[in-house]
């Protein structure tokens, strides 16, 4: 499922061809002595030990056994020390093996015994270094190649001139490393096995991961948070991990409803790893779909990300059309429930080399991402993109050391306050193989702070959960900002919300009244501060009313402020699709002042919302309005939060089958 294409493999086929030849050819130079032998430089063995166990060796690169040709050669280096060409064979195995620390000490070998052996030797050398975070010694070794092939123009120099942009950003990047404590999550999530793409439930309740089985099947665990420490994970339950497939490389909407994630060589699949979804239902995840064309392919998709919309599909594919091995797409869900034909993120995410591992923040702007192709530490590092003032992508900044190293890491994922990031890396003293890390985000690498609104949306009457529609409007523009259905199966919705500002939340059922709520996110709200509403739905049957939470007016004035524009045209639909219903505009006032001034008050701004649908074509006969002044009260007049909840406008239906 996650394909790790290590740019040490860069040639791994057509290399070993040309190593099986040069055993062939040397060979016959040693039966025609066409080499010269010299103490400083001994290109052929020099007795019958070592040569015998030299054609072993050749006879075992044949047949593709590299354990045992690494057996044979360094047998000859025990009866022939300065043999070179065995010292650089074992190199190279053991770089094609990736034990870079064994490669390295080969090729310095042959780079003191034969410098000018093969130009292989010094991009061994160098690319063995840079895998071992050695960014000085392999910046030597990589010059010295370049040197030595400068007439040369092939698509190995392209690569080792990008090694050495990873070898100048690293060493500046060591230099410039931040004060940052990474965290291991501890035995609740980690294991002897790897962990890896954590997904963090919004409310930070709940992480998901992948776990890699001793067989190699990937399987999706959840872990619980409590009591400050995390719980012994588990499978999560329901028809998601299978015992016979690959599953995981997912994501999680917002709502923690809908899992998206990567299934591999399934019987009913299209490529060799498509990407599916899965629905919650009842504490189990339902039976996954594949989300078919054009999504998936007969090549490979996986390691999706969803947006906080949960319109926008982010996900990774080696389809035709991108711009190297595997790149990054995104694909935008329309209004029939079709997935739109992917769109590649283009060259300011993608690389000729491999992106992965996406992960759009709720902020919608904010994109974290793997590569191996923009300068970094060497194998794949995480990124951050934003976008600018255009909505275009910026160039992608290294998230830096201590964040990121040599080695790989994997799937960076940030709580939606902004502040705390987890990612799967390798540390030396973890619980074993990849394993799950937590920190504090730098600020220039964070994303914008997002609260959420947590809802349930049921029948007044009969308590009966709805999947009414929800949508969000940020009041200091009037945009909506937000849309989506409640879940038909428990009426709950979640909604991410940028910080520092006013908005009109919305719910609406064709066969029931409308709800308002006015909602204020300042800087001050932490993910434990979260917005949580249940909202009953009255039927629209007579008698029945609706509070307008979002209309405002001056103090002591009736003039219609702009943040009440949302519920107007809220109010202003609700007529128009209901075209026989009459109603009643009201207003009502606190006890403070007179209560003449109080009751003349409440009929000027029942009357201004009544000219405001007058002004916008909705019949006169349809509608009445009366001041109520302070007689009506719904809360305590004692506090200041009870006077604001009686100074409110409310609209009550007269009747649903009005006839002009």
């Amino acid at each position: 499922m996650y394909i790790v294409k290590n740019v040490t493999s860069y040639y791994p086929s057509q290399y070993f061809i040309a190593l099986r030849a040069f055993f062939l050819y040397l060979s016959f130079s040693i039966g025609t002595s066409f080499f010269l032998q010299t103490a400083a430089q001994q290109l052929t063995p020099i007795n019958n030990k070592s040569r015998k166990a030299f054609e072993t060796a050749k006879r075992c690169l044949d047949r593709n056994d590299y354990k045992q040709a690494i057996v044979s050669l360094q047998e000859v280096l025990v009866h022939d020390s300065l043999f070179v060409v065995a010292h650089q064979q074992l190199a190279d195995i053991y770089l094609r093996q990736k034990e870079y620390d064994k490669a390295l000490k080969y090729y310095k070998n042959v780079s003191a015994l034969a410098p000018n052996l093969t130009t292989s030797t010094w991009f061994g050398l160098g690319e063995s270094a840079l895998n071992l975070g050695k960014y000085e010694e392999a910046k030597s070794a990589l010059l010295v190649y370049l040197t030595k092939i400068s007439s040369q123009n092939t698509p190995k120099k392209l690569l080792v001139e990008k090694y050495l942009k990873d070898c100048n950003f690293s060493i500046q990047a060591i230099k410039d490393k931040q004060d940052i404590k990474i965290v291991n999550m501890g035995k609740g999530v980690n294991s002897t096995a790897d962990e890896y793409f954590p997904m963090l439930t919004a409310d930070k309740n709940a992480i998901l991961f992948t776990r890699q089985a001793s067989g190699k099947l990937e399987y999706i665990f959840m872990s619980e948070h409590h009591r400050n420490d995390w719980n012994m994970a588990v499978p999560i339950p329901g028809d998601v991990n299978t015992d016979s497939y690959s599953e995981g490389a997912h994501c999680i909407s917002p709502d923690g409803k809908y899992l998206f994630f990567t299934g591999c060589n399934k019987p009913e699949g299209i490529g060799s790893c498509d990407i599916y979804v899965s629905h919650l239902e009842d504490d189990q995840w339902g039976t996954p779909h594949n989300l078919g064309t054009p999504i998936n392919t007969n090549g490979w998709e996986a390691q999706p990300a969803i947006n906080a919309d949960g319109n926008k599909l982010y996900f990774v594919s080696n389809r035709k059309g991108g711009y190297g091995g595997n790149d990054i797409w995104c694909s935008t869900l329309t209004e029939g429930g079709k997935w739109s034909a992917p769109i590649n993120l283009g060259p300011q995410i993608n690389t000729p080399y491999d992106e992965g591992t996406p992960f759009i923040h709720a902020d919608q702007e904010t994109l974290y991402f793997s590569s191996n192709g923009w300068p970094g530490f060497g194998n794949k590092d995480l990124f951050v993109s934003k976008l600018d003032s255009s909505g275009d992508r910026i160039t992608p900044i290294n998230l830096g050391s201590p964040i990121n190293n040599h080695l790989e890491q994997r799937a960076l994922t940030v709580s939606m306050d902004g502040q705390e990031a987890f990612f799967a890396t390798e540390i030396s003293n973890g619980f074993g193989g990849l394993d799950i890390y937590t920190f504090q985000l730098p600020r220039v690498i964070r994303p914008k702070p997002m609260g959420f609104v947590k809802g349930k949306v049921y029948n007044k009457r009969t308590g009966q959960t709805l999947a009414a529609e929800i949508s969000l409007t940020n009041l200091n523009n009037n945009q909506i900002i937000f849309k989506t259905v409640a879940d038909y199966t428990d009426g709950t919705f979640l909604a991410p919300l940028p910080l520092n500002n006013q908005y009109a939340l919305h719910i609406s059922h064709p066969s029931y009244l409308f709800f308002t709520q006015h909602i204020t996110f300042n800087n001050s709200v932490s993910m434990k501060d979260f917005y949580q509403i249940e909202i009953p739905l009255a039927e629209m049957n007579p008698g029945n009313t609706v509070t307008l939470n979002n209309i405002f007016f001056p103090i002591n004035g009736y003039n219609l402020l702009p943040l009440s524009q949302a519920d107007l045209m809220e109010l202003v639909h609700f007529m128009n699709i209901n075209k026989k219903v009459k109603i009643e505009i009201s207003g009502h006032t606190d006890n403070t002042g007179q209560k003449e001034n109080n009751q003349i008050l409440s009929e000027k701004r029942a009357f201004a919302v009544y000219r405001y649908l007058l002004s916008k074509g909705i019949e006169r006969g349809r509608m009445e309005y009366k001041g109520y002044g302070q007689g009506k009260p719904i809360a305590s007049n004692e506090t200041e939060e009870g006077k604001q909840k009686n100074r409110r406008t409310d609209f009550k239906i007269l009747a649903i089958d009005y006839v002009k």
